[in-house]
């Protein structure tokens, strides 16, 4: 495979994977991929009851577009199908256009997961992999613990057998809950909540059984009880109905300008959770493998996925964390245990669908109830509470909105609070005043005992000078300038400037400016090389002068003491250089250590 033109293994990226699979491997990936699509059977069925669509499209969604991602991603252990979060974002989103389940809220879903995949090839394919660092991990905790409570609650109708409205927020469903609870069905709550404990049972005293599949056929059976004893019309017990034992028939989207008009916020906001939570579990279980994950491969198989699924009667997929760690913890080695699984779940479904024929609506509520407490990551969020306010704020603000506005506006708010803090850190870069301290036994601060030089100004900035920050270092530097307005003369170290845009090297100019007007001038050192060329290619070097630039801080003292006002310099008590001893009027031995910089202030 090394000798492939790099062309052909960026169109199947696959290739860069392939000469790891042996008979051995295979073995392992096999059994892992069947082991996945066991779980993914009572995952695809419960995440589709979620999304308000038909539940055999939570088992298609798990079929084409696993073997999609798995061969086109990046990750080895990743797998890709139905997940919760989007199955919430995709009910509450197109629940307002169409009645769940109908045909038309069908079709909109599968446009819906067409416009997804198209973004996340675009994504990729303008290498924007990293955009996902941009969002906070706490966008994605009070999300998805924003989604879970709405779970919970979209399921009380299930799981108590009462009359609720379709559709409304948090405190509408709550308000006709408590309405209904003198009509609660005590058959219906016994089927729920029978199967809600045998499924905590099972987690908690025997966690190698698949608790989902034992809590649904305990409360299959349980129904069948009660409706042979006492009766389907006494009971009211409702089932979901047989799934149809065929492979995932063909569809399309429907790419009609209105549909792609009212879509276009909630594709855009579904494309960048699925796009966080795939990519943060394939890098997860990387730095668990040792193995390297591209963001961009991954954006793009995401998206071919999704495109794929739009035509495979699959809606929205992603990363699948249970799934994927569940993969990982099987031993799986390649991608094809992902292909596997996929391709299991087609013979699986062929013999078992029609047996959800005796799944009742409580059971598959018990089911999502245990689903949604499990997606509330109590301890992450102690942690983020604890740890930081301004993570606090962002989980607090996307939980609140996720419950009490609309689902997907809660991602762009907890996206934008990310962003904002992002760039309010690094729009406000430190600024650092340096003083030289003679004495050798101690370091001096600039406070009152400390004596800088009365002419040359030392600063330290530590941060990217773009236009988001040039106002900050501007007005810092000013601040200095009021502190001591006869230090004309400033040096600049430039070690901690990783990045000088248009803007940055403007307003070094207008300093320089500033300074040389006042009789001074503005000097740099230990500039790195990118900076360096970016200030070369933008004008500011040539305006400052080559020989401004020193390489070291004792390279540029030495030069710049040479320059300033002699005659100060010799009737100066500060002396706060080694080089002030070449002035005739010292009382300083000739030979002094060159003292260190130490941080003195910092400007604010």
């Amino acid at each position: 495979m090394d000798r492939c033109p790099l062309w052909v293994i960026q169109l199947f990226p696959f290739l860069r994977w392939w000469p790891r699979v042996t008979n051995r491997t295979l073995r392992i990936d096999f059994l892992a991929g069947l082991t996945g699509a066991v779980v993914v059977l009572p995952q695809g069925v419960a995440f589709a009851t979620i999304a308000g669509m038909p539940p055999e499209y939570g088992l298609y969604a798990g079929m084409i577009p696993a073997i999609i991602a798995a061969l086109y991603g990046s990750s080895w252990h990743l797998v890709s199908g139905p997940t919760t979060a989007a199955s919430v974002v995709l009910f509450s989103s197109l629940s307002v256009y169409a009645e769940p389940g109908s045909a038309d809220y069908v079709a909109l879903a599968l446009t819906l997961t067409f416009m997804v995949g198209v973004i996340e090839i675009v994504l990729g394919a303008v290498r924007l992999g990293t955009l996902v660092n941009f969002i906070s991990h706490s966008v994605v905790v009070g999300f998805t613990a924003g989604a879970a409570v709405l779970i919970i609650a979209k399921q009380l109708k299930n799981f108590f057998g009462v009359e609720i409205p379709r559709g409304g927020n948090l405190p509408e469903i709550l308000h006709h809950f408590f309405q209904q609870i003198p009509n609660i069905n005590p058959y219906v709550t016994g089927v729920a909540l029978l199967t809600l404990l045998s499924g905590v049972a099972v987690k908690r005293w025997w966690p190698r059984l698949p608790y989902m599949i034992v809590a649904m056929l305990v409360g299959s059976v349980a129904a069948l009880a009660l409706n042979a004893g006492v009766g389907s019309e006494i009971t009211g017990i409702v089932t979901i109905g047989a799934l149809p034992a065929s492979l995932p028939p063909l569809s399309g989207p429907g790419l009609t300008l209105e549909n792609l008009q009212r879509l276009a916020p909630t594709a855009l906001a579904v494309t960048l959770f699925a796009l966080t939570e795939a990519v943060s579990i394939g890098r997860a279980l990387a730095t668990r493998s040792g193995q390297h994950i591209d963001g961009n491969q991954e954006f793009i198989g995401q998206g071919l996925s999704n495109i794929a699924g739009s035509f495979f009667s699959g809606y929205v997929a992603t990363g699948s964390f249970n799934r994927s760690g569940l993969n990982f913890q099987a031993g799986a080695v390649t991608p094809l245990a992902a292909v596997f699984a996929g391709g299991l779940l087609m013979g699986i479904v062929l013999l078992v669908a029609p047996l959800a024929a005796y799944l009742p609506n409580a059971a598959m509520a018990g089911v999502l109830f245990l689903v949604a407490w499990g997606l509330i990551d109590f301890k992450n969020i102690a942690h983020i509470i604890h740890s930081s306010r301004a993570e606090t704020s962002i989980l607090a603000t996307t939980l609140l909105a996720a419950l009490f506005l609309e689902l997907e506006f809660s991602i762009f708010l907890g996206v934008m609070l990310s962003l904002m803090l992002y760039l309010n850190r690094t729009s406000r870069p430190t600024v650092v005043s340096l003083t030289p301290s003679g004495d050798e036994r101690r370091l001096s601060h600039m406070d009152a005992q400390a004596q800088p030089c009365p002419q040359l100004g030392i600063v330290r900035v530590d941060g990217s000078l773009f236009f988001g920050a040039v106002s900050h270092v501007q007005e810092s530097l000013r601040k200095q300038a009021e502190r001591s307005p006869e230090q004309r003369h400033v040096l600049l170290v430039a070690a901690g400037i990783n990045f000088v845009d248009l803007a940055g090297a403007e307003m070094l100019e207008r300093e320089a400016k500033s300074l040389r007007a006042a009789g001074g001038d503005l000097y740099l050192c230990n500039v790195k090389p990118r900076v360096e060329e970016s200030l070369r290619r933008t004008g500011m070097l040539a305006y400052l002068g080559e020989d401004h630039v020193y390489a070291t801080k004792k390279q540029a003292i030495a030069s710049i003491v040479a320059t300033l006002n002699q005659e100060r310099c010799a009737h100066c008590t500060v002396r706060s250089f080694m080089e002030c001893s070449r002035t005739p009027h010292t009382d300083r031995p000739q030979e002094l250590p060159f003292p260190r910089l130490v941080d003195a202030a910092i400007v604010r």
